[in-house]
């Protein structure tokens, strides 16, 4: 792979991390900070001691003036009066107006903790008091006088007998402000467990078969099995359709699923979007329970003349534990307990512990050049994507030796080698960069050539092996293929693979000029929870016109 500069990989934003935050988080560190800055007004402007002395007094402000390192900076403040639009009546000790606008901000405070309190006729008096100081102030604003002496008086006591039963009903700072920190405790432990049941519901959602697919399956089956012409189709095939799934001259697709329906999305955006659909020839390996209903489903639609091969995981016998390091791995207890027991480890996440993860289908793009011996270079495609544009061209990109083409990660939200592989390891901190560009699976050509060469398929059993107690990874069939492929990706140009619409928002003008759309992530096009506002690229090539998908989908 080729070494990217080091990009600055920045923090977000004050701005952005506060706007991330909850409306009660950011409405609860307000107050605390109104508070604050009331308390320390309050210290600032004490009143000294009325039993001193004048001289006592005078005394002791000018050893203050020279003592205090707050007093000393006098001069600074008194030049800033004018840019700060203060007047001399506001600095008075006797200042109504600066009294009134003191109480302002405190009744203010108060006013939103009363009414958390659930004591809506004080905070409606407050309100009051606060709505008839503005308007005293703005009066007096508006003519260019001082507040007069009576009015101010009466509004300051007023406001003063309020602020003095706020503090009787312990609406007092201190006591606030430990409230306040203690709902904002418990906020957040609230937040955080929501934010784990969300997780947890989300990833169960993901991983259950909708009630239309699982239709679809049974209806494809008895169709297959009630109609020998449709068996005929897929056993009778002629020598020319023979010939093109080893022609290397021919554009070479393989999709490993059992998911019927995305598989026929994969394929017909692929024919539709294609110049020469003649050209294309697509391999497809499912498992035994849907071989049936995915032959049953290809021989009832054509797509353009697309060559389509159809094969079942189990047909590879080769493929046993004895030559594969996941399969081995199923049989040790600790690995089942990990994968599929519900009480497993409770510090791992919920997703790290989904059994589809060594899912041989998932496995299965590792084994590519032993499964077409006869090939020398194919297109990888996940069921989870959109074809867009012809895709012709990537079967003569210049690979310049590497064994793969990918969309390099390292980029935005995306990640690097250190944010799927376990650096503290020390196999790992040995031989590969944390720093090194991730690249994406889902969308991939292959030089089966040079794979054969390098001995990728070797490479990862040796890396698989040494993960058997999940320390190096923990998730998926990614970790092992950025080892495995290491120093042996060749980078595609972005617009070839645009990855996030099953998780998060992309730029629309990515999304037009994107010649293939990855719905990597939790929210799948074909699930309920998936993201509405992306489902349509999806839909475009779903035919629900068809009596089978009329019988099985509500729209």
């Amino acid at each position: 792979m080729r070494r990217r500069p080091f990009l600055d990989q920045r923090r977000p934003s004050f701005k952005r991390r506060w706007q991330q935050r909850p409306w009660w988080v950011r409405l609860a560190l307000s107050l605390l900070l109104a508070l604050a800055c009331i308390l320390l007004l309050a210290v600032l402007l004490g009143s000294p001691d009325p039993g001193a002395s004048p001289s006592t007094s005078t005394a002791a402000s000018g050893s203050a003036t020279t003592s205090s390192p707050l007093l000393r900076q006098r001069s600074y403040l008194e030049g800033a009066n004018d840019a700060l639009n203060m007047t001399d009546e506001m600095l008075s000790a006797r200042s109504y107006s600066r009294q009134l606008m003191d109480q302002i901000s405190l009744a203010k405070t108060y006013i939103v903790v009363a009414k958390e309190a659930n004591n809506l006729q004080f905070a409606a008096e407050l309100s009051a008091q606060v709505r008839r100081a503005q308007s005293i102030l703005a009066h007096a604003a508006a003519h260019g006088d001082t507040v007069m002496e009576q009015e101010g008086e009466k509004a300051i006591r007023d406001m003063s007998v309020l602020l003095f039963q706020a503090q009787q009903l312990r609406y007092d700072s201190g006591i606030t402000i430990m409230k306040l920190k203690g709902q904002i405790q418990s906020l957040e432990e609230k937040s955080k467990a929501e934010a784990d049941k969300s997780t947890k519901y989300g990833q169960i959602a993901a991983e259950e078969l909708p009630k239309g697919l699982y239709c679809l399956g049974i209806r494809l089956t008895m169709e297959w099995f009630n109609s020998p012409e449709l068996q005929r189709k897929f056993s009778d095939r002629s020598p020319a359709v023979q010939s093109n799934l080893r022609d290397n001259s021919l554009n070479h697709y393989c999709v490993f699923s059992d998911n019927i329906l995305a598989v026929s999305v994969v394929v017909n955006s692929t024919a539709i979007n294609a110049k020469h659909p003649e050209k294309v020839v697509f391999h497809l390996v499912t498992d035994e329970l849907n071989y049936a209903p995915m032959k049953a489903w290809f021989a009832l639609n054509d797509y353009r003349g697309v060559t389509v091969e159809i094969q079942k995981v189990e047909d590879f016998t080769w493929l046993n534990a004895s030559y594969v390091p996941v399969l081995k791995q199923l049989q040790n207890a600790a690995t089942q307990k990990f994968y599929f027991s519900g009480s497993g480890n409770r510090g791992t996440p919920i997703k790290f512990r989904n059994p589809k993860y060594l899912s041989m289908l998932n496995h299965l793009r590792f084994y590519i050049p032993e499964i077409y011996p006869e090939l020398d270079k194919v297109l990888f495609l996940d069921d989870d994507i959109v074809v867009q544009k012809d895709l012709s061209e990537l079967f003569t990109i210049n690979l310049n030796g590497n064994v793969m083409g990918a969309v390099e990660t390292c980029m935005e939200t995306f990640h690097r080698f250190h944010k799927y592989l376990n650096h503290s390891h020390p196999l790992i901190r040995a031989h590969f960069d944390p720093d090194a560009c991730g690249w994406a699976f889902g969308m991939n050509v292959l030089d089966l050539v040079e794979w054969r060469k390098k001995n990728v398929t070797g490479i990862y059993h040796y890396w698989q092996e040494r993960n058997a107690d999940h320390t190096l990874w923990k998730l998926g069939s990614l970790p092992p293929g950025l080892l495995a492929f290491y120093g042996l990706v060749e980078a595609l140009d972005p617009k070839w693979h645009v990855l996030g619409l099953g998780y998060t928002t992309v730029d629309p003008a990515t999304i037009k000029e994107g010649a293939v759309l990855h719905y990597n992530g939790n929210m799948k096009p074909w699930l309920k929870i998936g993201m509405e506002k992306y489902k349509s690229f999806w839909d475009n090539y779903v035919d629900y016109s068809n009596p089978l998908l009329q019988q099985c989908f509500m729209r």
